[in-house]
Formats: C-alpha cells, sequence, structure tokens
C-alpha cells in the first residue's frame, strides 16, 4: 500500500510541519493612523522575520513595525504625508521622492505592508504617475497605489544570511518558525514504500518522471502535466 508521500503530509495540519504560533511576536504590521509620531520603546528578536522588530509607541498604543537600519531605542518615527525623508518614517508612496530606498511597502492601502520585509532589503521609487512604480528587490518594477505606505530606509538585520549555519539543527532551527519546506529529500533516496522515485539497485527514477494531471495522489510526483520535457 506505500505510505503517503511527504508532501500530502505536509499539506495537512499536522503538527510536526505547521509553524509553531508561540514563536512569532505578534502581526508585525502599520498601524492604523495617517499622522502622528512615534518613539521606539524596545528592538525585539522575532524567529519568524529575519529583520528585527521595534516596539513602537504611538497616542498610548504599542505597535510592532520592522526596525530601519541604525534604530536604536529612543528615535521617534514619524506617521505623515509630507516628505520627511528619515530613516523610520512612514509616508504614502505618492509623497516619497524618486530614488528613495524603502521597505515594508504595502500591497493596497492600509493591508501593513507585504513587500521589501526581510532583513537588509529595500525597494526603490521609480517613478510618479496615475501609480507609483516601484523597483522590488527582486529586480522586478510593480504599479502601487499612491496611497500605499512604506518605511524610509532599509530593513535592519542585512547580512544575516552571510553567516554559514554549520551543522544541519542551526538551519532546522532558523527554518522552523517560517513552516518552510526543510529537509528536502530526493526521491531517488528513498524506499519504494516513500515515493514512486525510490528503490532499486542504485538511485535512478526508473520510470517517466513526466505524469498526467490526472495521476493519483501517491503517483503525482516529478514533471506534473509538462508542456515539454528535455534540453532546450
Amino acid at each position: 500500500m506505500g505510505k503517503r508521500l511527504i508532501h500530502q503530509r505536509r499539506g495537512s495540519a499536522n503538527t510536526p510541519y505547521i509553524s509553531p504560533s508561540f514563536k512569532h511576536k505578534g502581526p508585525v504590521a502599520y498601524p492604523l493612523i495617517d499622522e502622528g509620531e512615534g518613539i521606539i520603546v524596545d528592538i525585539i528578536h522575532n524567529p519568524g522575520t529575519s529583520s528585527p522588530v521595534s516596539v513602537v509607541e504611538v497616542n498610548g498604543k504599542k505597535f510592532k513595525m520592522l526596525a530601519p537600519e541604525g534604530a536604536i531605542v529612543g528615535n521617534k518615527i514619524r506617521f505623515t504625508k509630507e516628505p520627511l525623508i528619515k530613516p523610520g518614517n512612514v509616508l504614502p508612496l505618492g509623497s516619497i521622492p524618486e530614488g528613495t530606498h524603502i521597505y515594508n511597502i504595502e500591497s493596497k492601502p492600509g493591508d501593513g505592508g507585504k513587500f521589501a520585509r526581510s532583513g537588509g532589503n529595500y525597494g526603490t521609487v521609480m517613478s510618479h504617475g496615475d501609480k507609483v512604480i516601484v523597483k522590488l528587490p527582486s529586480g522586478s518594477q510593480k504599479k502601487l497605489n499612491a496611497g500605499c505606505r512604506a518605511t524610509i530606509g532599509v530593513a535592519a538585520g542585512g547580512g544575516r544570511g552571510e553567516k554559514p549555519f554549520m551543522k544541519a539543527g542551526k538551519k532546522y532551527h532558523a527554518v522552523r518558525p517560517r513552516a518552510r519546506v526543510y529537509p528536502i529529500v530526493r526521491g531517488v533516496a528513498m524506499n519504494p514504500v516513500d515515493h514512486p522515485h525510490g528503490g532499486g539497485a542504485h538511485q535512478h527514477v526508473g520510470k517517466s518522471s513526466t505524469v498526467s494531471r490526472r495521476a493519483p495522489a501517491g503517483r503525482k510526483v516529478g514533471s506534473i502535466s509538462a508542456r515539454r520535457t528535455g534540453k532546450r
């Protein structure tokens, strides 16, 4: 009969494969205010993000936001529509001059920030018009509403990925809170009971790795409904 494939097991809400909620420090997003001034009262480590999280107090309430590079406790942060270009300030894209580095960019006005959130990442405002064109860290350019907010500067925590993990346990604990697929094991390295590509005298697929879209779930591995295969 065989076992269910590992990606089938990962798809269900079983305990070993979900992101543990107790490791997350709560939502990290902009507060729903247009104008105001806040102060950074604490900077904390959040296992769910590669960037440190700053605790900002605004009008007596505390919110969690991604810290800008160079942030320290006591720094003031402005939420404004005026072009006050200072690292940490939160402005709508329509008020940010072209060429400015920004991070934690909203996809829609008020969603709290969706793009350029990793440590050391930033986007760049390219041009203004009916929509604001922003160059994302991937190099792609995106048209966004001028009312979408972003933080001036670069997300703190840059260079964290340059330090080698040295051992698999460190990698496991770093990846676990982010609900990523780890470790990734090749199907040909498994036994026949675990994977359709498993078994054999040496590690080889042993059958066509292209499968039909209508194949049963336990067979659907490899190139699923591929339009073409082979070298181009």
